[in-house]
């Protein structure tokens, strides 16, 4: 009786419930088995995501300096245009005040010449006049 007993647990429970409980196993190892496979795709696709993210910010940082450098290229130019101008106007303004100047010493040496001419005229009218016979004592 007692192998009845046992062959029909066997048959009825035994087997039915390995069955089951193999079924359970596969279906949680398969979950975990996909959650696994899930979490190496997300770092799979973070990696990737971030490796996007510092190429953009690499493209963003070289488009930054070409701009720089194109604008510094542009100020340079400018500055030195700038300067050429003003180096430009210096050398016109010094050559206009050497004129100027050369101007006032021709003026200054006209002036001169008859400020001495009227200075002896002056010294000399009254030595003139004592030495004229219409002037003096004679």
């Amino acid at each position: 009786m007692f192998l009845m007993v046992y062959f029909g647990y066997r048959i009825i429970v035994h087997k039915p419930l390995l069955h089951v409980l193999e079924e359970r196993y596969s279906k949680t190892q398969g979950a975990v088995e996909k959650a696994r496979a899930d979490i190496a795709e997300s770092e799979a696709k973070t990696a990737e995501y971030e490796q996007r993210l510092r190429e953009s910010r690499l493209a963003l940082v070289r488009a930054q300096e070409a701009r720089l450098a194109e604008v510094m290229e542009v100020r340079n130019t400018v500055l030195n245009k700038a300067r050429e101008q003003a180096a430009a106007k210096v050398a016109a303004a010094r050559a206009l005040l050497e004129k100027d100047v050369e101007a006032a010493k021709v003026g200054l040496q006209a002036d001169a010449e008859r400020l001495s001419q009227e200075v002896i005229a002056t010294i000399l009218r009254p030595v003139a006049m004592a030495q004229s016979p219409a002037g003096g004592a004679q």
